[in-house]
């Protein structure tokens, strides 16, 4: 089943050598969720063939600029196509007063559901529980609020072995029952074990966005084990004094996050304009955790 991260925008604070700023998508059995939505968001998923339409929730981090700047033109083409679908944005609560204040002066309204969900600034919350996946927010150190996301998917039930269907002549009725764990009995009366007519399931996978923040240690436990970690770097560790003024990581720290969660794998992204070669801030991450890539416009990883 599809789990996929594609990053579109990779680029800090602005556009820089054919890249732009933050946004990302998460494709989970074909449906899409959009994180941060950077100016030019739409024309790079133009680009790469992503279908704006399948989007249906959205999540911006916070309020700097290069993180929700592409929402309004994003919402305004998916009006002027007529959309009709309903869709959901997670973000601080002045958000929708921009987004409404936008529609308001030009005139417009919007054909579709538009719901805002605000996000709080302590502590985390559950944003969403759907059949197969949640999605939870997490807070981060930046100047300004900012939140970081995972979404899990849901642990499936146990697999039926379709050897045991044959041998024990298992009725269709029956096999939902035995996929919860219940045991089966026979037509003579013998009871078979679950165990022997299943086995374990597919582990669940996870994935987690974390933009602009300071090194902080204490992600690593709510971050234990997952995937896919999308974690931001933009400075190398010669620049660490200013990644510390601004608020933001380097390459090496966000490694160290990876390496103490122990997650499968780290997506780089949120790189610094001073650097027009990535290769270095790759290298120094790998240093510590060698399962370390770069984002790019359009690159994909599979989940």
């Amino acid at each position: 089943m599809t789990f996929r991260f594609t990053s579109i925008g990779n680029s800090s604070a602005v556009p820089a050598y054919g890249r732009i700023p933050s946004a990302h998508i998460l494709n989970f059995k074909e449906s899409c969720f959009l994180f941060d939505c950077a100016e030019g968001t739409q024309m790079e998923m133009m680009r790469l063939g992503i279908r704006r339409s399948r989007i249906r929730h959205i999540f911006i981090s916070h309020l700097h600029g290069d993180h929700y700047l592409g929402l309004p033109g994003l919402l305004n083409t998916l009006n002027l196509l007529h959309h009709r679908k309903e869709m959901h944005v997670y973000a601080f609560a002045p958000l929708k007063e921009i987004i409404e204040t936008e529609m308001r002066i030009s005139g417009h309204q919007f054909r579709f559901p538009l719901h805002f969900h605000d996000l709080q600034e302590e502590g985390s919350s559950l944003l969403l529980d759907e059949t197969g996946y949640e999605v939870r927010d997490f807070p981060l150190a930046h100047r300004i609020p900012c939140r970081g996301f995972l979404f899990r998917e849901k642990k499936t039930g146990r697999k039926i072995r379709p050897e045991k269907l044959a041998e024990y002549s298992i009725p269709v009725k029956e096999i939902e029952k035995i996929r919860s764990g219940h045991d089966f009995i026979t037509a003579d009366g013998r009871l078979i074990p679950n165990e022997e007519l299943t086995r374990e399931g597919r582990p669940p996978r996870s994935f987690a966005y974390v933009t602009d923040t300071l090194f902080l240690e204490a992600l690593a436990e709510t971050l234990q084990g997952v995937d896919l970690l999308y974690h931001e770097a933009t400075f190398m560790e010669k620049d660490a004094r200013r990644a510390k003024e601004t608020c933001h990581s380097t390459a090496m720290q966000a490694a160290r996050i990876a390496s103490l969660a122990g997650a499968k794998k780290l997506v780089l992204g949120h790189f610094s304009a001073k650097y027009r070669d990535l290769a270095p801030l790759l290298d120094e991450a790998r240093e510590i955790f060698p399962e370390s890539y770069l984002s790019a416009p359009g690159r994909s990883f599979d989940i």
